[in-house]
């Protein structure tokens, strides 16, 4: 199973590390270009832990790489 992985249900949960995400703007900035995209249900933007976790089915790990880079924001799968 996949970290992450539901379980058979087809949702999972990715989280990212966006290490230059700090106020309300950045948090509206991401969601506006992720939650667009296909399969995306939820977005997370922790700017304490300055990560963003996007909740889906079938999600494109690098869509949603290209979208938070899109907004302005360097980011990296977190481990």
């Amino acid at each position: 199973m996949e970290p992450g992985d539901d379980g058979g249900t087809g949702m999972s949960t990715v989280t990212y590390s966006v290490p230059d995400v700090s106020c309300g703007h950045c948090r509206t900035a991401i969601t506006n270009e992720v939650a667009p995209l296909p399969g995306v249900h939820a977005v997370d933007v922790d700017l304490g832990a300055k990560t963003v976790t996007v909740t889906g089915e079938a999600l494109d790990e690098q869509a949603i790489i290209a979208a938070i880079d899109d907004a302005g924001y360097e980011v990296a799968l977190q481990e």
